[in-house]
């Protein structure tokens, strides 16, 4: 492959990649109608011993569209999804698509106020909710736009009623304004009237973690979309008939994008198993025959706690990808022992759509020398970046700076939010608030959050650092670095540990341990041991509740 000196990383591509691939279709919509087309039979989504072929849920789709329309959903309106991880979630998706509205992921770990700043922010006007959550949810949203609930049962589409997902052994009831496995029923046969969308209409608004600071709405575009999923898949040399676990839930973007978009887009079956459960995932590995999934490294560690779990469930695996937070290495090498696959990074964000920066299929990710940060790839098709100084000036290779983004699967804005964008989007360029390095080949390595940084007697250090230090003490499961108010010092290096199962380990001990291993600046002065670190709802650590905790005097 010939490749540009300003874009070495080309020189890493697997063989046969087009690096600047150009998007086929119009909408999402018609891309998915070009799958349906191609190959009708094949499963589109696979839930416990249920199959659902893409024609079927094509037809489904076209029901639950037909409803929203007849409820006046127009064009633009903006309906949310509230659910876990169930075949009626990529059916809401097609319909409300069909339909020419946006989705509104909505996390169903949010509750009261959470929710409802969601829903008012985003304009909602109607909301898809598991069965039983309908009373609850309505009181949360009196007084917003919302006019219905529809409800959506987990049990459909399945008859094994695995007790570890399904723990009641009633039904709730369905929402007074009606329930999805009634409609479909009802409007069986029926189809939406054709909306025509623009590729740059928002196909979903997706909500940042709010990691740091208050979520915001990114405005995810069709061509954001289209982008994302082609080139994901293309990176993954996915083939008719892979199938794609959704181990991420579908209110993230990477559930959204590189789970279930890959799948539903081309000839491939999405599988699913409910809420992630680790034991419940394995399972589902060997009896889906999984090819493929992309969630975070909280995910891939609770298998380490599922006592049966071994390579056999890994037995039809092709790629594993992790992303959402960074991998140490020691944490890599623990898997491939135990479990087989080789763990390979990726990095993505909600305002990438889904993942931009990958370690290529097959190969192994080096490790900086100077951080012991583990590489988290390169950048993927028609993907640019540039590491840039505070002053905006592009950084020479080896050289720390802000982690710049360049690509059409970069969201236009965020909606109702002009200055965040002015702020992150500079002429759609994402500023990511990473500090990055990018050495001479293209491997880009993360070295942290810029405003994770500590200033401690006027040295920098970066939680990294510290965190993959504590990872390789045999007894640590998971480590977060934070820094805390020090009258002498200005700031101090703390450190929060969970231990894994089965290990004992005194915080005096892991104190020396990194005492041993670390300049003396870099050292953490206090260790705290806890059950488990905060997490997101989609596994990421929040060093902002540990630094909160921190600072009320909670141990």
């Amino acid at each position: 492959m010939t490749t540009d000196a300003s874009q070495p990383w080309l020189a890493r591509y697997p063989a046969g990649i087009d690096p600047t691939p150009k998007i086929a279709h119009g909408s999402v919509v018609e891309a998915w109608q070009a799958r349906v087309v191609a190959n009708p039979a094949r499963p589109a989504v696979r839930y416990f011993d249920g199959s659902i072929g893409a024609a079927e849920l094509d037809a489904h789709a076209d029901a639950l569209a037909a409803e929203l329309q007849a409820r006046g959903v127009e064009r633009g309106d903006r309906i949310g999804i509230y659910l876990q991880n169930v075949p009626y979630y990529p059916i809401s998706l097609l319909a409300i698509w069909k339909a020419g509205a946006t989705a509104v992921p909505l996390n169903p770990m949010y509750q009261g106020p959470e929710l409802r700043r969601l829903v008012e922010d985003s304009g909602t006007s109607g909301v898809i909710v598991a069965r039983g959550t309908d009373l609850e949810t309505r009181a949360s949203l009196a007084g917003t736009a919302v006019g219905w609930l529809l409800s959506a049962s987990s049990r459909d589409f399945q008859t094994r009623d695995d007790p570890r997902v399904f723990t009641s052994p009633e039904e709730p009831g369905p929402s007074p304004d009606g329930d999805l496995g009634d409609i479909l029923t009802a409007r069986h046969g029926e189809r939406p009237r054709p909306v025509d969308v623009d590729l740059d209409e928002t196909a979903f608004i997706t909500y940042t973690s709010g990691t740091t600071g208050p979520p915001k709405g990114a405005l995810n575009t069709h061509r954001n979309y289209l982008h994302a999923v082609l080139n994901y898949g293309d990176w993954l040399g996915l083939e008719p008939g892979d199938v794609s676990f959704a181990i991420a839930p579908l209110f993230h973007i990477t559930g959204l994008s590189l789970n279930a978009g890959i799948a539903l887009l081309n000839d491939a079956t999405l599988s699913m198993s409910g809420r992630f459960e680790p034991a419940v995932a394995l399972d589902t590995f060997r009896e889906h025959g999984v090819t493929t999934t992309i969630g975070s490294i909280t995910a891939f560690n609770a298998f380490f706690r599922v006592p049966a779990g071994g390579p056999e469930h890994f037995a039809t695996i092709k790629r594993l990808f992790s992303g959402g937070a960074p991998i140490p290495p020691s944490t890599i090498e623990a898997f491939r022992a135990r479990f087989g696959p080789y763990l390979h990074n990726i990095w993505g964000m909600t305002e990438t759509t889904g993942g931009g920066i990958a370690v290529p299929p097959g190969a192994t990710a080096p490790v900086h020398l100077a951080s012991g940060s583990l590489s988290i790839g390169v950048p993927v098709q028609n993907v640019d970046v540039k590491v840039i100084n505070s002053d905006g000036a592009e950084q020479p290779p080896g050289t720390e700076g802000e982690l710049v983004f360049i690509a059409p699967q970069v969201i236009p804005g965020y909606w109702r939010n002009p200055e965040a964008t002015a702020h992150a989007l500079p002429e759609g360029r994402l500023h990511t608030g990473d500090v990055a390095v990018m050495d001479a080949e293209g491997w880009i390595y993360l070295v942290d959050r810029i405003k994770d940084q500590i200033n401690t007697s006027g040295f920098k250090v970066w939680p990294r650092e510290v965190e993959d230090v504590l990872y390789q003490h045999p007894a640590v499961f998971e480590a977060a670095v934070v820094g805390v108010p020090d009258e002498y010092r200005g700031e101090a290096v703390a450190a929060y540990v969970s231990l894994r199962d089965d290990a004992t380990a005194t915080a005096e001990e892991l104190v020396s341990f990194a005492r041993e291993r670390l300049a003396a600046y870099k050292r953490p002065r206090s260790v705290v041991i806890i059950p488990a670190l905060p997490k997101t709802a989609t596994g990421k650590i929040q060093r902002a509740a540990l630094r909160e905790r921190r600072a009320t005097g909670s141990r």
